[in-house]
């Protein structure tokens, strides 16, 4: 998902600031439904947000993702085809394609 550079220049820009010792489970969650309230804002008075500012609240979130994933030992690209799998099971493409209903109304 996100390149070992790219966490491990995360990781040292934490380490310089001394900031892991405020990155509970608990904060890293808060902030990351805080970071993706900004990422709504940008759409909320426009659908044609601005792109950069879309980015660099995406950036926040998938930052906090990422350190919340390492914090509680969990392999994100892991993660997500597990749970791609969960979910493929609940919508099958026979009922699911092209639909938006629900996987327990499908």
């Amino acid at each position: 998902m996100v390149e070992k550079s790219v966490r491990d220049e995360i990781a040292t820009f934490m380490a310089e600031r001394d900031w892991a010792q405020f990155h509970t489970p608990e904060n890293l969650a808060k902030s990351i439904v805080i970071e993706a309230g900004e990422l709504l804002e940008c759409f909320q008075w426009d659908a044609d947000a601005n792109p950069a500012r879309i980015r660099e609240e995406l950036a926040d979130v998938l930052t906090y993702c990422m350190l919340l994933a390492d914090r509680i030992g969990a392999d994100p690209n892991q993660i997500i085809l597990d749970k791609l799998a969960i979910t493929r099971d609940k919508y099958p493409v026979d009922k699911a394609r092209g639909r938006s209903t629900k996987y327990d109304a499908l």
